[in-house]
């Protein structure tokens, strides 16, 4: 009999100490994979990098512009050089020593070299 109790026992605290861990074993929380600090950060670095892409595009918008007033000015320079140059040009032809003669001969006028002064710079 006294076997035959122990062998109860034994069985008893195997059964036991089985039974034990799987009720001692304890649910474990999901970690989350990021902490409401870190999302609120994350979000924060966004719209800073979101507003700050903004400016950039506005600002190179803005210099694009400018630089084409800048090159629509410079042709409109250089066509006015070019038409003063030919206005110069014409003005040279139209002062001519001949041209001014045969112009005041066609209005009547006459050369006296007795009435002609010298003028020197």
């Amino acid at each position: 009999m006294a076997n035959l109790a122990r062998k109860l026992r034994q069985e008893q605290q195997t059964q036991q100490t089985q039974q034990a861990p799987k009720v001692s074993k304890k649910v474990q929380k999901q970690k989350r994979w990021l902490s409401p600090g870190e999302k609120i950060l994350g979000i924060a670095f966004g719209v800073v990098i979101c507003f700050g892409s903004v400016q950039i595009i506005s600002n190179q918008s803005s210099i694009y512009e400018l630089n084409k007033e800048i090159q629509d000015t410079q042709v409109t320079i250089q066509e006015q050089q070019k038409l003063n140059s030919d206005l110069t040009v014409q003005i040279s032809e139209l002062s001519q020593y001949d041209r001014i003669k045969e112009k005041a001969r066609e209005l009547g006028l006459e050369l006296n070299e007795q009435n002609v002064k010298v003028v020197q710079d």
